[in-house]
C-alpha cells in the first residue's frame, strides 16, 4: 500500500510539472506574439501616410479612396510606362497613342465612320460632325463681346477676337511680316519660294492664291457677279464696282500732294505724278525715245509702222 501510496505522489507531481511546462510554453508563446504584433504595428505606423500606388488605381494609405473627393489629383506620379523606351504616361489612353511611335501604326486610315444625317457627310471623328451639325442647326454659341459678331466655332471667334486685340501671333520668319491668321502666313510665304500652286485649266495661267484663280476664271467665263445698284452695270471683281460708284457718288479719295488736284482712282494719280516726276517708263523699241503715257507710245508706233 505504500508502495502504490508513493507511485500516486510521483505521477501527481510528473503531472504538474507537465502542467507547469505547458503553461511556460504557452507564456513563451503569447510574448512571441505580442513582439510580431509590435513589429507589425510599427510597420505599419511607418507606412501609415505614404502613398501606395498600383499599374491600375492610385490610393493613400492615410485617406480611405471611397472618402476622395471629385476631381481632387491622386498625386503626379506617372503610372502607365512604356516597356521600350521607358516613358511614362499618367493616362492610359496616352501610352496607348505613344505606342504607335514604335509600332508604326497609322490610326487615320481614312475610314469616316461618322457620317451626317442631314447631308450625308463624313467623318473621321465624332467631334468633328458635332461641329459639322451646327451648320444645319444654325447655332452660333461663340458671341464677340466687342462688336456682338457670333460664330459658330470657337476657332474663328478666336481668330475674330484677334481683329480687336491687333494680335498677329503669325511671323514670316523671311521678312518678319506678321499675321492675325495663319492661312494668310501661308499665302504670304509663297511671295518667297514663288509658289503658284493655282492653275488655270483653260490657258495654264498660275496664282499664288486660290481667290485670285477664281476671279481669273471670270475673263473666260465671262462672270459679272458684281451690279451697279443706280445703273445696273455689272463687273467681274468688286473692285471694280467699288471704282465705278464713285462716279455716281462724286468721291475723289486719291490727292496729289504737290497741287492739290483729286482723282476718283488711284492709278490715275499715279499717271499723274509723272507731270510732276518727269518719268516717262514707255520707249519706243525702235528710236528709243521715252513717254509718259502708255497712250502716247501708241501713237508714236504709227510713225514707224
Amino acid at each position: 500500500m505504500e508502495f502504490i501510496k508513493e507511485e500516486s505522489e510521483d505521477v501527481k507531481i510528473e503531472e504538474t510539472l507537465r502542467v507547469k511546462q505547458e503553461e511556460t510554453e504557452e507564456h513563451t508563446d503569447l510574448i512571441g506574439l505580442k513582439e510580431e504584433s509590435e513589429i507589425l504595428n510599427e510597420e505599419k505606423d511607418q507606412f501609415k501616410n505614404h502613398d501606395f500606388i498600383t499599374r491600375e488605381n492610385t490610393f493613400s494609405c492615410s485617406q480611405p479612396e471611397k472618402t476622395r473627393k471629385r476631381g481632387e489629383k491622386k498625386g503626379t506620379r506617372s503610372n502607365f510606362t512604356c516597356q521600350q523606351c521607358g516613358k511614362s504616361f499618367t493616362l492610359k489612353s496616352s501610352l496607348t497613342r505613344h505606342m504607335r511611335v514604335h509600332t508604326g501604326e497609322k490610326p487615320h486610315t481614312g475610314e469616316k465612320p461618322h457620317t451626317c444625317q442631314q447631308c450625308g457627310k463624313s467623318f473621321a471623328k465624332k467631334v468633328s460632325l458635332t461641329r459639322h451639325m451646327t451648320l444645319h442647326s444654325g447655332e452660333q454659341p461663340y458671341t464677340c463681346p466687342q462688336c456682338g459678331k457670333s460664330f459658330t466655332l470657337k476657332q474663328h471667334f478666336e481668330e475674330h477676337i484677334r481683329i480687336h486685340t491687333g494680335e498677329k501671333p503669325f511671323t514670316c520668319q523671311q521678312c518678319g511680316r506678321s499675321f492675325n491668321l495663319k492661312g494668310n502666313l501661308n499665302c504670304h510665304i509663297r511671295i518667297h519660294t514663288e509658289e503658284k500652286p493655282y492653275t488655270c485649266e483653260h490657258c495654264g495661267k498660275s496664282f499664288n492664291l486660290k481667290g485670285i484663280l477664281n476671279r481669273h476664271m471670270r475673263v473666260h467665263t465671262g462672270e459679272k457677279p458684281h451690279t451697279c445698284q443706280l445703273c445696273g452695270k455689272s463687273f467681274n471683281l468688286k473692285g471694280n464696282l467699288n471704282c465705278h460708284m464713285r462716279i455716281h457718288t462724286g468721291e475723289k479719295p486719291y490727292t496729289c500732294q504737290q497741287c492739290g488736284k483729286s482723282f476718283t482712282h488711284k492709278g490715275t494719280l499715279d499717271r499723274h505724278m509723272r507731270v510732276h516726276t518727269g518719268e516717262k517708263p514707255y520707249t519706243c523699241g525702235h528710236c528709243g525715245k521715252s513717254f509718259g503715257y502708255k497712250m502716247a507710245l501708241k501713237c508714236h508706233m504709227s510713225i514707224h509702222v
